[in-house]
């Protein structure tokens, strides 16, 4: 059995008398400790999918398993747990608290969890030594972003998952941001799940999820994935 199992998931949406399909008969696995794309223009269902797989959203039907547990059989209580222990998000804008510093925002995660990773190594690991006391306004935004990022690791998640994660950032800032999540997957063994438009960023991965109109188009994997240094977009 996969790490992460999705099997015939539906997401629908009621909105006066229109029915809006979101997610059709959404079919897909991960590994441990991969590294998947899930590609798609925007529209397609890929933050659907991605809000379901971190506990943030229910699905109407189907099967979301992970590790062994279906996490669609879940109750509320339980999904605050799940969510707690085991997942980590990366938005596209940051989500930062504004009157809070750096290491501020990166302990409001940490310490809600039991086994996390030490705020302060886990800034200066996203290249922020000299921005720990900083508020969020005095930061750039590739700077927020990997605060965000510091935030999200330092759970020590066994699932990350990314929303767009460089959508809002420069070429070159864009680039150090993923890095920054790829060492994740690579050196830290945890499955990283980001959700993209962008198709350039596709041979990074070790799986390509193509998402279109609701629905899995195609499936790719890379056995032997782009180092990032080497893209472009």
């Amino acid at each position: 059995m996969s790490y992460i199992e999705v099997k015939h998931n539906f997401k629908r949406y009621q909105t006066g008398d229109t029915e809006i399909l979101a997610n059709n008969d959404v079919n897909f696995s991960i590994e441990k400790g991969e590294l998947a794309i899930i590609l798609g223009a925007s529209g397609a269902g890929k933050s659907t999918i991605l809000n379901i797989l971190g506990g943030m959203d229910t699905n109407t039907s189907g099967d979301i398993i992970i590790d062994g547990k279906n996490i669609a059989n879940y109750n509320k209580r339980q999904l605050t747990t799940y969510r707690r222990n085991d997942i980590g998000f990366v938005f596209q804008f940051y989500n930062l608290i504004q009157n809070l510093t750096a290491k501020e925002n990166v302990e409001l995660a940490s310490e809600i969890v039991a086994d996390s990773l030490d705020p302060v190594q886990t800034l200066i690991d996203v290249g922020l030594k000299n921005r720990i006391n900083n508020f969020p306004a005095e930061l750039s935004g590739g700077e927020q972003q990997r605060v965000a990022i510091a935030r999200a690791i330092a759970k020590n998640p066994k699932i990350l998952l990314c929303d767009e994660p460089t959508g809002a950032l420069d070429y070159q800032t864009g680039k150090s941001v993923l890095q920054t999540i790829a060492k994740m997957s690579r050196e830290n063994g945890a499955t990283v799940v980001i959700v993209t438009h962008n198709s350039a960023l596709a041979p990074i991965a070790d799986r390509v999820i193509h998402f279109h109109d609701g629905q899995v188009t195609k499936i790719e994997q890379n056995a032997q994935p782009e180092d990032i240094t080497n893209i472009k977009w």
